[in-house]
């Protein structure tokens, strides 16, 4: 884990690829849509499609057909380039909608039935078994052999439920730990070596703090609970009767968590990506936990940064969780071949790299993430450093009844001083009372 040594993103993308084998797997839109057995023969007459030739040559858009793309606020300008650029290419008009990645599905599984969900959505692959659960998306069957061969192994299952290709991966992702080179020249190894800077560092009447992280979001809070041992789902994330995230190790980890309010005295919802944004391009933070999306605006604040692994707890390598983001169809779209259309122009080659070098996100094109851009960027070793370490959050459909109980639980135990293992214990007895109700 400490090895200097620059990995390539192929490494990764086998190193994610193992991981996920051994796991197994705002406003709504106003296009009109079919009902569910409407959208279903849309999609069965198209499948074999790919069985020849070149898929994007015979698939042919709906007359008249407009999309709707989701797509998170910090991310919007560059999904409006890609819509442009689609529109220029097939004379299909697109329109961006500001919805963030993570809550697309859930926001689908209202708004796709009633006939007012995006045609494509955008979301972490952890979404998938819940969205395919819920009949609220439609194969990738056009483009899969495409699709397959083109990007890692890893981000295809990632995508894949039960045996069924759904997404079009756009990039794979972890967090890691930002350091202010002006600040502090040589990232921390440990928490330990975090809070002795700390004491010399912060200076919190004048908004200087030593660490930062999205305090109130699960999928960062899972490293402090996963690293000294605890876990979402048993089995490598698909046995949704084994939860482990109230054993011992993780409530040691909560114990850790909840003694880092001393070094970082706000509260969780303070702590915002804008925030954190701010303090870090200002010189007011030195460490700043964060993922390749936030690599672009630091470097065009002119921050003087590096990228290290995750501090460890205990000795041990900090276990973050990884993912997969892509794109899908609404099951209910009125135009499911455009949207196919768009998923797949959107994902290519040449606009994965374009995200890269305008978001930092880390292509799962192979060829994309094997360009020179991507393998000669020193900031990325630090992210594949850390990526060597990560778990993939689990794609099951109970995985969705994680985020909230673990969430209030982590906050009641940063904001009220709640004891961890109480806390911990009833955040899975919400969960498991949340999964009696999945089928």
């Amino acid at each position: 884990m400490n090895s200097k040594k620059t990995l390539s993103m192929i490494s990764a993308m086998a190193l994610m690829a193992v991981a996920l084998s051994a796991c197994g797997g705002n406003n709504s839109g106003n296009t009109a849509s079919p009902s569910a057995s409407e959208a279903s023969p849309s999609a069965s007459a198209s499948a074999s499609a790919s069985d020849s030739g070149t898929a994007e040559d015979e698939l042919k858009p709906e007359d008249g057909a407009s999309l709707i793309v989701w797509e998170s606020k910090e991310f919007r300008p560059r999904m409006e380039a890609i819509a442009k650029a689609f529109t220029d290419q097939y004379g299909i008009p697109v329109k961006v909608e500001e919805v963030n990645e993570p809550d697309q599905i859930n926001k689908l599984m209202n708004d796709g039935p009633a006939g007012v969900g995006a045609d494509v959505v955008i979301f972490p692959h952890d979404n998938l078994g819940k969205a395919v659960a819920a009949g609220l998306l439609l194969p990738n069957d056009y483009f899969a052999d495409e699709t397959k061969a083109d990007n890692s192994d890893a981000s295809v299952k990632a995508f894949t439920f039960k045996d069924e290709l759904y997404g079009y991966p756009r990039s794979v992702e972890t967090y890691a730990l930002f350091y202010n080179k002006d600040l502090i020249p040589n990232p921390p190894k440990s928490y330990e070596e975090v809070i002795e800077f700390a004491k010399t560092f912060n200076d919190t009447k004048n908004q200087k703090y030593a660490l930062m992280w999205e305090i109130s979001n699960f999928y960062y809070a899972y490293s402090f609970l996963a690293t000294p041992g605890g876990y979402a789902y048993g089995q490598n994330g698909s046995d949704p009767s084994d939860i482990g995230l109230n054993n011992e190790g993780a409530v040691k980890g909560a114990t850790l968590y909840q003694q880092l309010k001393s070094i970082l005295p706000m509260k969780s919802g303070d702590a915002t990506f804008d925030v954190k944004k701010g303090l870090f391009t200002s010189n007011k933070l030195a460490l700043d936990i964060n993922g390749p999306w936030a690599i672009a605006d630091l470097k065009k604040a002119g921050v003087n940064f590096g990228i290290a692994p995750l501090p460890t707890i205990d000795g041990k390598p900090n276990v973050s969780f990884s993912g997969v983001k892509g794109y899908a169809v609404n099951a209910f779209s009125k135009y499911p071949n455009a949207s196919r259309l768009f998923s797949h122009f959107a994902s290519s080659k040449d606009n994965q790299l374009a995200d890269f070098k305008e978001l930092g996100f880390l292509p799962s094109n192979n060829e994309a993430a094997a360009d020179q851009a991507v393998t000669s960027d020193p900031l990325i070793v630090g992210i594949l450093e850390q990526f060597k370490n990560s778990y993939p959050m689990p794609a099951i459909p109970e995985m969705g009844n994680v985020w909230g109980p673990g969430q209030a639980a982590m906050a009641d135990i940063w904001d009220k001083g709640t004891d961890p293992k109480a806390a911990l214990d009833n955040a899975v007895k919400q969960i498991q009372d949340a999964n009696k109700a999945v089928k």
